[in-house]
């Protein structure tokens, strides 16, 4: 078992908040968290790209070359793995692999299962050791339909995925059939109307991920403040410093606390 797989812990579920560049990601691990994910919207809107278009496949593969290395686990949201092709989805793995990333999000966008089986099997083929979390849509921007869920994650599970993501599952009791159903670790997006950390743990959730909140959340802040000021309003929230905003940058790690 990889050190990213045995932090997917039913029961004490693995918290993996999603960065969209080198100062984000950096400022997660100094906060104490072991993993640090990549956020495919963030990355998206960040260069001026669209979501979900396989537009952002080499400003994906850039920014896992500068986080690959750093003091953390690395996971990179790869969208649907930016091709149909099998084969092209498992050699653009094995360069996440090479440049050190410890897992691969890939989503099946509602398409054929059997293709995005094919891709997975061609990941663990090109990169055994790269962790696989392969997500359904069914209930992100599906109908939610049980079947065709439990369907899909079979097939997925059966080509080699050593996790199972359903975003937008919000509903205790399907949460925890799924976690039950399945020999590996289950993944759910954190919702503000779901259940919380500790009921998901409950539930026997193997990880939690954060999506592009802290991305949204992070615009929403800037304007804000921006807004406030120009209504001459006190700006309220924490802000790091120049200084320690230029260390995250050089690669250092420090407290990114202080108002």
């Amino acid at each position: 078992m990889t050190a990213f797989a045995a932090l997917h812990r039913p029961g004490s579920p693995l918290l993996l908040p999603c960065a969209w560049d080198h100062a984000s990601a950096f400022a997660l691990a100094g906060q104490g968290f072991p993993a640090v994910g990549t956020t495919s919207l963030g990355v998206a809107a960040a260069n001026g790209l669209p979501d979900g278009a396989s537009a952002t496949r080499d400003e994906t593969l850039r920014l896992a070359l500068t986080l690959g290395s750093g003091p953390f686990l690395l996971t990179v949201d790869a969208e649907s793995g930016f091709a149909d092709d099998p084969d092209e989805v498992g050699e653009y793995a094995r360069q996440l692999a090479a440049v050190g990333a410890a897992g691969i999000n890939l989503e099946d966008a509602l398409g054929p299962p059997g293709r995005h089986a094919a891709k997975i099997a061609a990941v663990k083929s090109a990169a055994p050791g790269l962790f696989v979390n392969a997500r359904t849509d069914t209930y992100w921007s599906g109908d939610g339909d049980p079947g065709d869920t439990a369907r899909r994650l079979d097939a997925y599970r059966e080509a080699g995925a050593d996790g199972v993501f359903v975003p937008g599952l919000t509903d205790p009791a399907r949460i925890a059939e799924l976690a039950a159903r399945f020999d590996v670790p289950l993944n759910v997006l954190h919702s503000p109307n779901g259940p919380t950390l500790p009921h998901l743990a409950d539930l026997g959730v193997a990880r939690v991920s954060l999506g592009s909140l802290l991305y949204r959340r992070a615009l929403g802040a800037a304007l804000e403040t921006a807004t406030d000021i120009a209504a001459g309003r006190p700006t309220v929230g924490t802000s790091p410093s120049y200084e320690e905003v230029a260390a995250l940058s050089g690669g250092r790690q420090g407290p990114v606390c202080r108002p």
